[in-house]
């Protein structure tokens, strides 16, 4: 399983790296909506993703082990409550399987790492929110509370969407420098001010969760060359490589050939001006990492999680990565 703001995948793998059933459901938000309900939507969607397996191998399903990469799983504490309450939801299996949680970063870490020798490295996801972690020879990891400010978090794309949003209001009503943004966020959604938009939002005319579309306009008018707009984005590149940065320091990575794996909508959508300046900050603060983009699900790097403690053969790992190369 892989569970992050804004969507949540399953997959039920084989050991033998085949994947025979999948499905795909909306975010987890356990803190927003309770535990027990936040569980019920990854097991509907487990029972979904068993029942095409079903169709592939025909009764007995036997699962073993479930490696769950949890978005709002960000203290150990909270990844020991949704453990104890998926445990608790399988026990009524005929062979009740081993369940291990773990904050949602750590598949995407895991699915841009080597599947041979010892792992290290370090993540950094960008999605709607931000996140990182790392990992060390011997096990040793790094992470970030990563709740929101109140943890020292600047980013994501629901930020960028704030961002944008306080910039174009400034503008247009004279506390702000201008900006294109002023006339380019309203006109995304057929309205002609800042003003007019403000009312939307506010109002609920226009619908919250609607605001993530604003990031891209942002990324657009900034491309442009609009100055405040280049700014957030530049800023969201400093957090970036800020986070990732802290985390190799702490691991003692900062002088070590590890790959630096990004992921998420916002940085896996490659958009020049935040990547280029990611890969050019990142030279300076930690000279030989390695920065990569990994597009895959990172279901994906849960199922490695789980291959990783069955001891699976290499041909699994390579059939599970081909699979999801070709996805």
């Amino acid at each position: 399983m892989d569970a992050g703001n804004s969507k949540t995948d399953v997959a039920v793998v084989g050991s033998d790296g085949t994947v025979y059933g999948t499905a795909r459901g909306g975010g987890f938000q356990p803190q927003a909506v309770g535990v027990e309900p936040a569980v019920d939507v990854l097991q509907s969607l487990a029972a979904e993703a068993e029942a095409e397996a079903l169709g592939e191998l025909r009764p007995p399903l036997r699962i073993g082990h479930v490696s769950a990469c949890l978005a709002n799983a960000d203290f150990p504490v909270e990844e020991e409550r949704l453990s104890a309450e998926l445990s608790r939801r399988n026990r009524a299996a005929a062979v009740s399987p081993t369940v291990e949680v773990v904050n949602d970063t750590f598949a995407l870490l895991r699915a841009g790492l080597p599947d041979e020798g010892e792992p290290a490295g370090v993540a950094v996801v960008c999605g709607a929110g931000i996140n990182c972690s790392g990992l060390a020879p011997g096990g040793r990891t790094a992470r970030f509370a990563a709740v929101g400010r109140i943890s020292g978090d600047w980013g994501g794309g629901g930020h960028l969407a704030e961002e944008a949003l306080w910039w174009a209001a400034r503008a247009e009503d004279g506390r702000g420098g201008p900006t294109a943004l002023a006339r380019e966020l309203p006109a995304h959604f057929g309205l002609r001010t800042m003003l007019e938009l403000i009312e939307a939002l506010h109002l609920g005319r226009i619908e919250r969760q609607r605001r993530h579309e604003l990031t891209p306009v942002l990324f657009a008018v900034a491309a442009a060359g609009d100055a405040v707009a280049r700014a957030i984005v530049e800023r969201q590149a400093d957090e970036v490589v800020g986070m990732a940065a802290a985390a190799l320091a702490r691991l003692d990575l900062l002088d070590a050939d590890v790959p630096v794996v990004l992921g998420g909508g916002v940085l896996a959508a490659r958009h020049p001006l935040l990547h280029e300046r990611v890969v050019e900050l990142l030279a300076v603060r930690a000279p030989r990492a390695v920065p990569c983009v990994v597009t895959a699900p990172p279901v994906l790097g849960a199922a490695l999680l789980a291959f990783d403690r069955a001891g699976a053969a290499p041909a699994a790992y390579a059939r599970l990565r081909a699979h999801y190369a070709r996805a």
